[in-house]
């Protein structure tokens, strides 16, 4: 009886180690995450974003920029430079989450791009998932206006 219930936990714990990581894949050209991202369409650089997003004007469509930053906790933001500092780009009701290899690629975004304001305890939140020092978080101060991507969906282009 004893080596059955061995036999048992054992084929239960084999199981259980065998279950599907939730973990992205990591970045490569080609790869995607969340939905398809259209392909055929004009895509908006992110040099442009800024001058084509105001408020109340927001704009749905294929962003294309490099990555500067990941959420080093979940993956669940990212921020794509821009030529005066950065979009910040937050995935669709958390649906999916980018590899933290992602720095440094160029991707295609697909979603809303609209002006947001963030509260000063929302960025500092985002700086301290970004992993960066302590003084540098307690620098920021304030809410601010900033261009925010909702994605459905991401590819790495290279």
């Amino acid at each position: 009886m004893k080596k059955y219930f061995f036999v048992l936990f054992l084929a239960t714990g084999i199981a259980a180690g065998a279950q599907e990581s939730n973990a992205p894949v990591a970045a490569a050209k080609g790869i995607s995450y969340g939905s398809a991202v259209p392909t055929g369409v004009n895509i908006l650089s992110t040099e442009k974003v800024n001058y084509e997003v105001k408020e109340g004007q927001p704009y749905t469509g294929v962003v294309e920029g490099k990555v500067k930053e990941v959420c080093q906790t979940m993956g669940c933001w990212m921020k794509l430079e821009t030529p005066d500092g950065t979009i910040m780009v937050k995935m669709k009701d958390h649906s999916f989450f980018l590899p933290k290899n992602i720095v440094g690629h160029t991707v295609q975004v697909a979603g809303t791009a609209e002006v947001k304001e963030e509260t000063e305890a929302k960025r500092k939140h985002y700086a301290e998932d970004a992993g960066k020092p302590k003084a540098e978080v307690a620098k920021i101060k304030g809410t601010a206006k900033e261009v925010q991507i909702q994605a459905t969906g991401v590819t790495v282009i290279d």
